[in-house]
C-alpha cells in the first residue's frame, strides 16, 4: 500500500514588530537637546549670577551682581537706590503728591539719609497756579524743611510775565533756597527763541529777589539747549536710576537722581534729589 501523502500545514508567516530602538534613541536625544538648551537658557540668564552661590571655608556666601555698585545703595525705608556720597537729600513736590503730612516726612531717617529740603512747585506759564502750593509752602518750614519754590516755564509765553506771575505768587525770605525754573520742552519753538524767554525770566527774578535762580532741566535737554550758556547759574539735574552722574562736579548743585521715593507722610511716589555738598556748603547756597 502505497503511504498515504499528507499536505503540508499552511503556517502563517510570521510578522515580526518593528524594532522601535530607532525611535527610542530620537526620543532620548531630542530630550537630552532641550535639558541642553534649558541648562544653556540658565547659565546665560543675568539672574543666574545675582544668585550663584560658593562655598568657602565651608560656609555659603552671596556673590556680588556684577551690575551693583558699591557706590550706590539701596535704601528699603525709601524703596530707591541712593548715591552713597551724597549727605544732604531732599525731595520735590506739586499737586500730584496730594496732601502731605509734613511731620512725618520730617521725621523719616533711614541710616544718617533724612529730608532736608523740599522744591515746591508754584506756577506754571502764566495761568496755572499748583492748588497745593501754598499749604507746602506754609507747613513744611513748620516741620523744620528748608523750602524752595519753582515755576514750570512754557517758552512759547513771555518770560517777563511768567517771571511776574511767579513772583506774584511765591514771596521768599531769608533762609529759602533760591527760586527755581523748570525748562524741560522747547515747547515747538526754537532754541533761540526759548533763551530769549528764558533769559527775560532768568534777568527779572534776579533783579527782583537779588538772588540768582537755579535752573531745573533733565541732563539731554540741558546738553542740547543750555549748557554753555547759563553756566553762572546754579543748575539742577535731573536723571534717573545711575550710581553716578556724567557732569564735571562743579557743572551742578542738585541732582534729582530717582522718581520714585516712597516717604512717610506721602501717599505717592516723590522724586528724590542730593545736593552736591556737605551742609555747610549748603547753608551758604540759601538766601542771606
Amino acid at each position: 500500500m502505497p503511504p498515504i501523502k499528507r499536505k503540508p500545514t499552511a503556517r502563517k508567516p510570521t510578522t515580526r514588530k518593528p524594532s522601535t530602538r530607532k525611535k527610542t534613541n530620537k526620543s532620548s536625544a531630542t530630550k537630552w537637546k532641550i535639558a541642553i538648551a534649558g541648562l544653556l537658557l540658565v547659565l546665560l540668564s543675568p539672574f543666574y549670577y545675582g544668585y550663584i552661590l560658593k562655598v568657602a571655608s565651608s560656609a555659603w556666601f552671596w556673590v556680588r551682581h556684577p551690575g551693583e555698585d558699591k557706590n550706590y545703595r539701596t535704601y528699603e525705608s525709601f524703596d530707591i537706590k541712593i548715591p552713597k556720597k551724597y549727605t544732604v537729600h531732599g525731595i520735590d513736590v506739586s499737586y500730584y503728591q496730594g496732601k502731605i503730612d509734613w511731620t512725618k516726612v520730617k521725621a523719616m531717617e533711614d541710616d544718617d539719609v533724612k529730608i532736608t529740603f523740599a522744591f515746591i512747585k508754584a506756577t506754571e506759564g502764566l495761568l496755572s497756579v499748583d492748588p497745593y502750593f501754598q499749604r507746602n509752602w506754609r507747613e513744611a518750614p513748620k516741620a523744620g524743611i528748608k523750602v524752595g519754590a519753582y515755576h514750570f516755564f512754557r517758552p512759547k509765553r513771555s518770560g517777563l510775565w511768567q517771571a511776574n506771575f511767579f513772583l506774584q505768587t511765591a514771596s521768599f525770605e531769608k533762609g529759602d533756597l533760591p527760586p527755581v525754573v523748570d525748562i524741560e520742552s522747547l515747547d515747538g519753538v526754537s532754541p533761540e527763541k526759548m533763551r530769549k524767554e528764558l533769559n527775560a525770566f532768568i534777568i527779572q527774578v534776579e533783579e527782583k529777589t537779588k538772588v540768582k535762580p537755579i535752573i531745573y532741566s533733565g541732563i539731554r535737554f540741558y546738553k542740547d539747549h543750555l549748557m554753555g550758556y547759563y553756566d553762572k547759574y546754579p543748575f539742577w539735574v535731573a536723571h534717573y536710576h545711575q550710581p553716578k552722574l556724567k557732569l564735571a562736579n562743579n557743572a551742578y548743585k542738585f541732582w534729582q537722581h530717582s522718581d520714585k521715593a516712597r516717604i512717610n507722610g506721602i501717599n505717592h511716589v516723590v522724586d528724590f534729589n542730593a545736593f552736591n555738598g556737605d551742609s555747610l556748603a549748603f547753608s551758604k547756597i540759601l538766601i542771606q
